[in-house]
């Protein structure tokens, strides 16, 4: 059974669950990098102070970014993605701003892959 995301999109319900955790931890580790990349690294370059840089580096590099690898591998597997996406999904949480690109691209994907609920028809892009 196909229930209706937030913009819309059908998305089957054994897969909602996967998507949702996902989206979310994407949205950490998008927001982290970005934090490490425009505050943490200028502080620690520029000023010298280097606590912002390791709490967020770790925040990210030990707890979210593996996370985020696993939540990314499950989505992949629950809804068969094929691997060079989900290689360039994985990739993305290492690239500032990527991950929020990557996170729209993935849910819009997921919504319109072929399968239960309204989505597009043969012809559809499946990189």
């Amino acid at each position: 059974m196909a229930e209706v995301a937030d913009d819309g999109l059908a998305v089957d319900r054994r897969v909602s669950g996967a998507l949702l955790r996902y989206r979310v931890i994407a949205w950490i580790v998008g927001v982290l990098l970005i934090v490490l990349f425009c505050i943490g690294l200028p502080l620690q370059f520029v000023a010298g102070h280097r606590g912002v840089d390791r709490v967020v580096g770790i925040a990210h590099g030990m707890v979210f970014y593996p996370l985020y690898l696993l939540a990314t591998v499950d989505l992949g597997w629950r809804v068969r993605m094929r691997p060079v996406r989900l290689l360039l999904t994985l990739i993305a949480g290492t690239v500032p701003f990527l991950s929020f690109v990557a996170e729209r691209e993935t849910r819009r994907w997921v919504a319109g892959r072929p399968g239960p609920g309204p989505g597009p028809g043969p012809g559809s892009s499946t990189l």
